[in-house]
């Protein structure tokens, strides 16, 4: 006898017992009671059930459709950065509200079909359980599998290949729009070029023996700069004691070149605090960068060795470099080393030096990899 007070069959029986009857035997061994159970249609094939059955295939095939258009949105909408005031700005805006809202519908219309495929074709069934504590034993979990899939024939799924077909279409493209969500990231290969890969360096390398000066953001376009004749370039005079300025990679040659110009100060990796610290400070210097200073004047990358944060703000009265993002500081005196947070790593430190013209001058690029780690940096 099992709990339930059903005569438990013997394993002869259990052989010879059909789905149908294994099913049976599952609701008897749960203490389950059906009171009624109605189908939806009782006579297949009326025009009711043919309307019912294209209402929720329309809701998987627009699911569908719409991981379609997600795939194509995320794969081929502009989403490199565009100005306010450049062409192509207004496509990019919208990149994030077009794979957002596609993504979303997707997932939404498939969910609404799912919910119009249960209130439309589940029988109308309802039955009592008596509540019980602990495991099931053996008997219950080998026909609870019957159960289920009489269950499942209780709904005709089988007999709709329309539905089955549109679900199972939905249900692959959004499982293939999950995948390139997941994986999108990784389709371009970050070490094309070995060496001059983009991970290893940045616009701060030198090219062809021109100098790299470190220049200012004005905050107006380029073609008003080259047009007014406009300095962006820093001296050390333009800094007073303990204070801080960002900074960007600049030469000569990008005045005949505005496009150059502003994908250096657009780009991710370059950004630089150059820090006048007060004179006489003492600093203690890493090993192999002792000459990577001018005077009192110290240039940081601004990307956080955590994730990536701008390391916007700096406090004088300690030579901190705060991350506001997750609280990580480094302490300017002492290579910027991380004395708080999530940081494990100093910002890498760029080697500076003025020309003959009393301009600074980047005397090379970052000797390690800006930004979050990854398997392959070396410190």
């Amino acid at each position: 006898m099992s709990e339930s007070g059903t005569q438990q069959p013997t394993a002869a029986e259990l052989e010879d017992m059909s789905q149908a009857d294994l099913a049976r035997l599952a609701g008897e061994l749960d203490d389950v009671v059906v009171v009624s159970s109605a189908p939806k249609f009782p006579v297949p094939g009326t025009r009711a059930e043919k309307r019912a059955e294209r209402a929720v295939a329309t809701w998987f095939a627009l699911s569908g459709l719409f991981a379609v258009a997600f795939i194509g949105a995320f794969l081929f909408w502009p989403h490199e950065y565009k100005a306010p005031d450049e062409p192509g700005h207004v496509m990019y805006s919208l990149y994030t509200p077009v794979i957002g809202l596609t993504f979303g519908l997707s997932i939404l219309l498939l969910g609404v079909g799912i919910v119009a495929y249960v209130k439309k074709f589940f029988p109308d069934e309802v039955a009592i359980q008596q509540r019980h504590d602990g495991a099931s034993d053996e008997l219950s979990r080998k026909t609870i599998l019957a159960q289920l899939s009489s269950a499942g024939q209780a709904t005709t799924i089988a007999r709709r290949p329309l539905i089955f077909r549109t679900l199972g279409l939905a249900g692959a493209v959004f499982g293939l729009g999950a995948g390139v969500l997941a994986l999108g990231g990784l389709v371009r290969n970050p070490w094309k070029g070995g060496k001059d890969a983009a991970l290893w360096h940045t616009a701060w390398r030198p090219e062809n023996g021109e100098k790299v000066y470190l220049r200012r953001d004005l905050g107006i376009i380029t073609e008003e700069i080259i047009e007014r004749k406009l300095e962006v370039r820093v001296r050390p005079e333009d800094l007073d004691a303990a204070s801080m300025e960002t900074v960007f990679p600049f030469r000569l040659s990008d005045l005949k070149d505005p496009e150059h110009m502003d994908h250096d100060l657009k780009a991710s990796d370059v950004p630089v605090m150059l820090i006048r610290l007060r004179p006489g400070t003492q600093v203690i210097q890493r090993a192999g960068r002792e000459t990577y200073h001018y005077g009192d004047y110290y240039a940081y990358s601004k990307v956080c060795t955590h994730l990536g944060c701008p390391t916007s703000l700096y406090e004088a009265q300690t030579n901190r470099i705060l991350c506001p993002c997750h609280q990580s500081q480094f302490l300017a005196t002492e290579y910027a080393k991380p004395v708080f947070g999530p940081a494990t790593r100093s910002l890498p430190q760029l080697p500076i030096t003025v020309d003959e013209e009393g301009y600074f001058v980047a005397r090379g690029d970052f000797d390690e990899a800006v930004g979050p780690g990854f398997w392959e940096r070396k410190s």
